[in-house]
């Protein structure tokens, strides 16, 4: 997933949307006996400020099968998750994502996302089910 960013300024096109279905990267799923059924849909919104830094909000959604962590049983979940990432140009700044001012490839921070939005534990509907 890429945005021109220069091509975005030309245009002053300075806020935005996208939308875009991909594979669910294969080697971040970290949920053992899990995997991502069907692929993974990324929706998002861009803001390209004065600085040329350029805020992105993403929200991923999938679903995930597998076995249940507590009993072994087929057991499903849904994910919809939000995450925010800020894309700099300025080489020094370690605690954002960088970016080369003209191209901004938003692959890094779809995968910390799709890490981040991984549930601890998979549960099947028995096991989800509260105690009485």
């Amino acid at each position: 997933m890429i945005l021109q960013v220069q091509r975005l300024i030309a245009l002053k096109q300075y806020v935005g949307t996208f939308s875009e279905v991909i594979p669910a990267p294969p080697d971040k799923l970290i949920l053992p006996l899990a995997e991502v059924e069907g692929d993974v849909r990324v929706e998002g919104e861009y803001e390209i400020y004065d600085d040329d830094s350029v805020g992105v909000t993403l929200k991923l959604v999938y679903a995930l099968k597998g076995r249940c962590s507590y009993c072994l049983e087929d057991a499903r979940a849904q994910v919809s998750y939000s995450y925010e990432a800020l894309f700099v140009t300025d080489d020094s700044d370690d605690d954002n994502y960088r970016y080369d001012g003209v191209r901004l490839d938003l692959r890094p921070a779809v995968e910390d996302a799709f890490v981040f939005s991984q549930p601890e534990v998979l549960l099947c509907a028995d096991c989800a089910r509260p105690e009485d």
